[in-house]
């Protein structure tokens, strides 16, 4: 089998997906735009070979990489970049090269576009916050009459909060428009509650192989406020996510996927939404969660979900036994510019038992993911919670 990985080298999870497949004798061709002598030594053993570019944004050089390996390797089963960013470039490749595995370029709207999104949740039932295409200031302000201040706008096409704004009054809202973007945006009605995700791996028949949901605080207002980050990966999806999560994989047909859907928990009762507790739909990405996520359902889990997506490439199955082993997994992160109560040591010292990871994220993440991770697992949720409150006071 041979699978083009593009990008390989970034974020840094794509080396465990790279090894798992390799370890399954999978041909992993990698095209990506770092020289092949900063990868790291594991991801050197897990690819056959590796084409460099000078820019991933450059389709043509990318085209010729391709072009390169279907000459010296023939017919290429699977292309993907795993990457949100990619997803498109990724779909156009698979058009051009006929790649029968993952989306076709026809079909990348709907998975990239929040107003496409919107459109599938609508005819699939499921829960999701009203939604206007921005275009003048008096739409804006008829759709607010009908929704109510705050509401969220945010680029059509983006990934996490980058470049989505939370508007809570009229002349926050004229501020918008007088330096409205010149890209397109949406506007939702703001819905109160936390972040839950719905994670899987997909087999062919759209059914779940592996689930896990992972619980945050607004996200917007972690980047937005510069706060410090915390949230957490547990291995049981309450029932009316792991369904609502299951309906969107059939409504938008994400066969051999890994996914990551985000919903919120609603807080407070929204007409039109649904009741506290409920859950409504966010957007859908396919692909994995980003950051150090697939890290923690390993650890929540005690399994490994790369070897899983692994065996679903090849095998359209899981072999990886389930464990007795379930933990809440924590990840408190501090930014800089901030004055912390706990040193590096007091934390290692009170808590060095209970953490399975501690680094330094990648420049790049620091505003979103934090700079200094400390990655723990708990059995209770209120053990986690004191560990939040001492490593982040």
């Amino acid at each position: 089998m041979n699978y083009i990985f593009i990008s390989p080298a970034y974020p840094v999870t794509c080396t465990y997906f790279c090894d798992r497949l390799h370890e399954l004798g999978v041909n992993v061709l990698g095209i990506g735009d770092v020289p092949y002598d900063t990868l790291n030594e594991q991801l050197k053993r897990s690819l056959t070979e590796y084409y460099y570019v000078s820019s991933l944004e450059d389709y043509d050089q990318v085209y010729r990489a391709v072009a390169f390996y279907i000459h010296k390797y023939g017919r290429i089963d699977w292309l993907e970049s795993l990457n949100e960013y990619w997803l498109p470039a990724d779909a156009r490749l698979r058009t051009d090269f006929n790649i029968a595995t993952g989306t076709r370029d026809s079909e990348i709207g709907d998975l990239v576009r929040k107003s496409g999104m919107k459109r599938v949740f609508i005819e699939a039932g499921i829960p999701t916050a009203r939604q206007h295409i921005v275009s003048d200031l008096e739409a804006a302000k008829a759709f607010i009459e009908q929704v109510g201040y705050p509401v969220i706008a945010k680029p059509d096409i983006g990934v996490g909060a980058n470049g989505t704004v939370k508007i809570n009054s009229e002349s926050e809202l004229i501020s918008f428009y007088e330096n409205v973007p010149s890209e397109l945006y949406v506007m939702e009605q703001f819905l109160c509650g936390d972040i839950c995700t719905y994670d899987a791996v997909i087999d062919s028949h759209c059914e779940p192989l592996f689930e896990s949901m992972c619980t945050y605080p607004p996200v917007i207002d972690s980047v937005h406020n510069d706060e410090n980050v915390h949230f957490y990966t547990t291995p049981d999806v309450p029932e009316k996510l792991r369904d609502l999560g299951r309906k969107a994989v059939k409504a938008f047909g994400a066969d051999s996927r890994f996914v990551h859907f985000e919903f919120i928990n609603l807080k407070q009762d929204c007409e039109g939404v649904g009741k506290a507790g409920d859950f409504a739909v966010m957007e859908v990405n396919m692909r994995p969660a980003g950051g150090h996520d697939p890290d923690m359902m390993n650890y929540a889990q005690s399994t490994d979900v790369f070897r899983i997506y692994a065996e679903m490439v090849t095998q359209d199955k899981r072999m990886m036994p389930e464990s007795g082993e379930r933990y809440i997994c924590a990840y408190a992160a501090r930014k800089d510019g901030h004055t912390f109560t706990h040193t590096h040591e007091e934390i290692m010292e009170r808590y060095g038992s209970d953490i399975v990871m501690q680094k330094e994220m990648p420049a790049i993440d620091w505003p979103s993911m934090g700079r200094y991770v400390y990655m723990a697992r708990f059995k209770e949720k209120a053990e986690m919670d004191r560990y939040f409150a001492f490593v982040l006071e």
